[in-house]
C-alpha cells in the first residue's frame, strides 16, 4: 500500500497544468497571446515562496523541485534570490521561513486595509472635538495625496479636497511623511533646489526645508501658520504601522481668526492631534518602543 505523501496538500501544479489551465482560460477568452506575457522564473520564485509560506520545507531541494515542477539548482537558485531580497530567511535548524521584508510588505497591505476605516471614526472625532477640518493623508512620492475628510458644522474653511495631491514640503501632513527621511532620500523625492513654493514661508531650498523638518521632528508634530493656504493654519502628526514606519499623517485646518481669538486652541489642537496619531497607529498594531 503506498505511504500518504504528508506534502500532498502543499502541491502546485505543474507547467503542463498551468499551460492546459491557461489554454481553457484562452479559449474561454479569445485571449490566446495572454500566455505568452507571462514571465517564467517570477512564476516559479512565487511557486516556491507559497510553498514556504504555507508550510513547506526546503531541507529536501529535490522534493521541494518536484513540488514546484523545476530542478533542484533551480531551486537552490530561487532560496539564494528570495534571501537576498528578504522575502525568505534561514532556519538555524535548517530549511526556510518567510522573511521580515514579506511580513512587512503584508502588514503594509493589511495595514492599508485598515486604515482607512480606523481613521474615519479617529477623525470624525477630532473634528468633533475641535470643530476644525480633519484630515488623513498618505505618501505618494514626493507629493502628499488626502484621503479622507472630516468637516465640522461650521463649514468649508479649507481648499483641500479627498483627492487632493500637493509638494509634500509644502503642507503638514506632508512634512510628517518626509520628516524622517535622509537628505539623500528628500532629493530623490522631491528633486533638487529650488524647490516649489506657494507663499513666502515654503521652504524654497533643502537647506530650509531641513531646518523645518528637524523642528517638526522634535515637536513631534508640524504647523503651519498661514503657509500654505492663506487664512489658514494647520497642524499634523505621524502615524505609525505596527513595523513602526510612518504610512500616514493626521492634520487639521482651520481659520487663523479662530486660532487667534481662542488662546487654547493650538494647545489643545497639538495635544489633540499628537493623540489621534496616536490612537490610530496603536489600532494598527504600533507599539512605541
Amino acid at each position: 500500500m503506498p505511504k500518504p505523501d504528508p506534502l500532498r496538500d502543499l502541491s502546485f501544479p505543474t507547467d503542463s497544468e498551468r499551460g492546459t489551465e491557461r489554454g481553457t482560460e484562452s479559449d474561454a477568452d479569445d485571449g490566446a497571446g495572454s500566455a505568452q506575457q507571462l514571465v517564467s522564473p517570477v512564476i516559479r520564485g512565487l511557486r516556491l515562496l507559497r510553498f514556504i509560506a504555507e508550510g513547506g520545507s526546503t531541507a529536501n531541494l529535490s522534493e521541494v523541485g518536484r513540488r514546484i515542477d523545476v530542478n533542484r539548482v533551480t531551486v537552490m537558485r530561487l532560496l539564494a534570490t528570495l534571501e537576498h531580497e528578504g522575502m525568505v530567511e534561514r532556519l538555524p535548524q535548517g530549511g526556510h521561513t518567510v522573511g521580515f521584508s514579506f511580513l512587512k510588505l503584508a502588514s503594509r497591505v493589511l495595514a492599508s486595509n485598515d486604515l482607512t476605516s480606523f481613521a474615519r471614526r479617529v477623525l470624525a472625532q477630532l473634528s468633533e472635538s475641535l470643530q476644525l477640518s480633519a484630515y488623513l493623508a498618505v505618501p505618494d512620492g514626493g507629493h502628499v495625496l488626502y484621503l479622507l475628510r472630516e468637516m465640522p458644522n461650521t463649514g468649508l474653511v479649507s481648499n483641500i479636497q479627498v483627492g487632493s495631491r500637493v509638494p509634500a514640503h509644502l503642507t503638514t501632513p506632508g512634512r510628517m511623511l518626509i520628516a524622517h527621511l535622509s537628505p539623500e532620500d528628500l532629493r530623490a523625492r522631491l528633486g533638487d533646489d529650488p524647490l516649489p513654493t506657494v507663499t513666502g514661508q515654503s521652504p524654497a531650498t533643502h537647506a530650509r526645508l531641513a531646518e523645518i523638518l528637524a523642528a517638526d521632528l522634535d515637536r513631534g508634530c508640524a504647523w503651519s501658520f498661514s503657509a500654505f493656504e492663506p487664512g489658514i493654519d494647520s497642524c499634523a502628526a505621524p502615524v505609525h504601522d505596527a513595523t513602526g514606519d510612518v504610512i500616514a499623517a493626521i492634520s487639521v485646518a482651520g481659520p487663523q481668526q479662530r486660532f487667534e481669538a481662542d488662546g487654547t486652541l493650538r494647545e489643545r489642537t497639538e495635544k489633540d492631534v499628537k493623540r489621534a496619531a496616536k490612537d490610530l497607529s496603536a489600532l494598527l498594531g504600533y507599539r512605541k518602543p
